[in-house]
């Protein structure tokens, strides 16, 4: 039993709509746009008070959960669980399974709060109340979700249409609106009782389970079958991959929330954005006196009302005005501030074509659980890559069937392991690995190692990778 909120953190997905920094298997809750922390850090932070909330489940998936836990370490965050979801089955399957899992851990009576873990919201005295009203609400039975107040006409959210006001604070749900186009966007701010869905909810776990059991009984059955047969696997929670397949693909708006009687909003005035296109970027983003928001290296001349961001290559944009102009290490966008709701269009045409799609699935920064790596450059039978690994953290042990590898430190102390030797690296110090040979990498010092890693051969995929020995359970 506990009286206090159990956070449930949403933190799977594919990054499609802030092309091309985020990609299939670079989501966009775990980059870092504009400041220090990701969207998944500043979620954490947002649950972080231990007088108010218990330490968070995290329902992500395979690829991902390395991310997870090495962003909630930067953060100091201890983490309840992190649950591997075996497929994507959308919102409804990863609540379900999360209810079961707090209603082992607390009870019934606990109340979930979910949260996606993409959003950006500032954290102020409006937003506490907001919690506290909806919380209060969730305890009485109810299933309650934030409804946003809109400042625009936004045709990219779903719309709550307000009810009558509950004891307390919150109000029932007369209806939910899917996208609206623009003239009904219009017409639902101008009403003044049509709010943004924030795709928040609290809720108990047995009422959310209940809730279920009626209106989506195959999605609950399944998910908690998942939980009854689930594995532990180092720090992660891998729910059954049969039971959980079983489950429809469906958002917990459309399998419980829509259908209902006991669903409630909580009107809330609060600086909220899901952050889902470049517009809404620039909008929360810090400007200059000509309304720029830039990150990384540019010149602007004679530009205004402007979003500008790169990675690596130095962006010069002139005379330019209300356009987004976004620099990853392999892509560019370019496109009006007004029609970044569509990129997730230009994403598929990318991907509809062999030429380009691989541009859509992977960065090229890698993240590891190690550190990670960025690809320089690839040519017929070698590429050049960035290795960057945390202090105190090695490779596996592994070998490769079809390539060599030559190692040249840039930064920090590198102790590498050739078949029954170790040597000690330092900067501008370099070594040889022989296709075959036995090796492994590893960070022994406190500071963050980086090293160019030449690779020659006939084969240089990743799948080329013998592991023997892995701190991370990948052999």
């Amino acid at each position: 039993m506990t009286n206090k909120i159990v956070p449930v953190i949403l933190a799977g997905g594919k990054g499609t709509r802030l092309w091309p920094l985020s990609r299939a298997t670079a989501a966009k809750q775990f980059i870092r746009f504009i400041g220090d922390q990701t969207l998944f850090q500043m979620t954490l932070e947002r649950v972080g008070d231990p007088a108010l909330y218990e330490p968070p489940v995290v329902v992500t998936n395979e690829e991902f959960r390395f991310l997870v836990a090495e962003q909630a370490r930067e953060q100091s965050m201890p983490l309840s669980m992190i649950v591997l979801e075996p497929s994507a089955r959308n919102t409804a399957a990863a609540v379900a399974a999360a209810a079961a899992i707090v209603s082992k851990q607390y009870g019934d009576d606990a109340v979930m709060f979910v949260l996606p873990s993409d959003h950006s919201i500032t954290v102020d005295d409006a937003y506490k109340t907001c919690v506290r009203i909806a919380a209060d609400a969730a305890r009485t039975g109810k299933l309650v979700t934030f409804g946003i107040s809109p400042t625009e006409p936004a045709t990219g959210y779903g719309y709550i249409e307000l009810g009558d006001a509950l004891p307390g604070g919150a109000h029932k749900v007369n209806r939910f609106v899917e996208k609206p186009k623009a003239e009904a966007a219009q017409k639902m701010v101008d009403a003044g009782n049509y709010y943004w869905n924030s795709g928040m909810f609290l809720f108990t776990a047995g009422r959310i389970a209940a809730e279920m059991t009626t209106h989506a009984p195959e999605v609950v059955a399944a998910a908690t079958n998942a939980v009854a047969k689930a594995q532990k696997d180092l720090d992660f929670t891998r729910l059954d991959a049969q039971a959980f397949a079983e489950s429809p693909s469906i958002s917990i708006d459309y399998a419980v929330m829509e259908k209902t009687a006991n669903a409630a909003v909580v009107p809330a005035a609060i600086n909220w954005s899901d952050l889902g296109s470049w517009d809404a970027i620039w909008k929360t983003g810090s400007s200059d006196d000509n309304g720029n928001v830039v990150s990384g290296n540019a010149t602007l001349i004679g530009t205004k009302n402007s979003l500008v961001m790169s990675r690596f290559s130095h962006l010069a944009v002139q005379g330019m005005e209300n356009v987004a102009v976004i620099a990853s290490e392999d892509a560019v966008y370019v496109g009006k501030l007004e029609n970044s709701q569509q990129v997730g269009d230009l994403v598929k045409h990318l991907a509809s074509s062999k030429k380009t799609e691989y541009l859509t699935e992977t960065h090229p920064t890698s993240l590891r659980p190690w550190g990670g790596y960025t690809s320089v450059l690839n040519g017929e039978r070698f590429q050049v890559k960035r290795l960057f690994v945390q202090p105190g953290k090695k490779l596996s042990l592994q070998k490769h069937h079809h390539r060599s590898e030559h190692w040249i430190v840039v930064k920090g102390a590198a102790e590498v392991t050739i078949d029954d030797s170790i040597t000690m690296l330092h900067e501008n110090q370099s070594i040889y690995i022989p296709q075959g040979a036995v090796h492994r990498l590893h960070n022994p010092g406190k500071i963050l190692l980086e090293l160019i890693e030449i690779q020659t051969g006939s084969y240089l995929g990743e799948d080329d990778i013998i592991r023997l020995v892995d701190e991370f359970g990948r052999s």
